[in-house]
């Protein structure tokens, strides 16, 4: 499939799994706002109501195949209590992930449903953006390096405009708005935290993580919005039961800790510091921008 080569459009697909939040989704919304092309996946049970909020042309629905045999990481016995509960977004994801490939793409975008608007950071303001660049200008940055598996805007609430930050950190988790390569044999798996568990998965095999400063995502607070996961399990559940399962998962660094008055998982990073870039030799080759990128990444913000 030809790919866009418009500086204001992102060059991937965007996808936007979604469950339960025709009328209250808010990603779509501010990609509407920027004039950014998306599809929501959905369930087929609710097309219908995202068909009464949304284009019927930005709906795409869900195989039920990726929920059957999606690997949720839970014991039998967990299994057993969770019949009939949902999986999560991660078949979803592992669908787009497919998706995409079937497209032709090298690379796809994945986002939750509840991000109200992205922004770029910029000399100790954050600025709201009104079109797709910043997509664009991520998309062009993991293209100059040869082993960046994932990236993605850091979450606002952790960028202070008036702290001093690097325009991107390498080699952690990446949340909520992903970026990833379609190559890698990896997939989305877990009832919870699938992007820690994605990440590490990475990160353990070598592969590089980039978050960006630069550009961020105004995702609302777990828990605050009705619907999607919330909604399934989040609600009666609380956050111990996905923090258990991450540390189970990745023993080696992951544990569970209070803060913020709920429970977390904390994950230790370090161990993967020592990962580097590697910058492909033709890339300039292949984009006239380039120069613009390396403004980003040689500057503080």
């Amino acid at each position: 499939m030809s790919q866009t080569i418009s500086k204001a459009l992102p060059r991937f697909p965007l996808y936007i799994p979604s469950k339960s939040r025709a009328d209250t989704a808010l990603t779509p919304r501010a990609l509407d706002r920027m004039n950014v092309p998306y599809l929501l996946v959905i369930e087929e049970q609710q097309y219908k109501a995202y068909a009464s909020e949304f284009p019927k042309h930005k709906l795409l629905i869900l195989d039920k195949k990726y929920q059957d045999e999606y690997d949720t990481c839970e014991s039998p016995e967990e299994l057993e209590l969770l019949v009939g509960k949902s999986k999560g977004p991660g078949p979803a994801r592992n669908f787009i992930w497919e998706h995409s490939i079937d497209q032709g793409y090298e690379w796809h975008w994945v986002m939750d449903d509840n991000i109200q608007s992205f922004t770029r950071l910029h000399d100790n303001k954050k600025i709201v953006v009104g079109d797709g660049m910043m997509f664009n200008m991520m998309e062009e940055f993991v293209l100059r390096y040869t082993n960046i598996g994932m990236a993605g805007p850091n979450y606002s609430m952790f960028a202070k405009a008036r702290q001093k930050l690097p325009p991107f950190i390498t080699n952690t988790r990446i949340y909520s708005c992903n970026l990833i390569r379609n190559d890698l044999p990896f997939r989305w798996r877990g009832r919870y935290n699938e992007d820690t568990d994605l990440s590490l998965t990475m990160l353990k095999a070598g592969w590089c993580t980039v978050q960006f400063n630069a550009f961020l995502q105004d995702k609302v607070r777990t828990s605050t919005l009705k619907g999607g996961n919330t909604e399934a399990f989040y609600a009666s559940e609380g956050t111990l039961p996905k923090s258990k399962m991450l540390a189970r998962m990745h023993p080696d660094v992951a544990t569970v800790v209070w803060k913020f008055q709920r429970w977390h998982h904390h994950v230790d990073y370090r161990s993967f510091k020592n990962l580097g870039l590697i910058r492909r030799d033709d890339y300039d080759d292949l984009t006239k921008t380039a120069p613009k990128m390396r403004k980003i990444e040689r500057k503080t913000l």
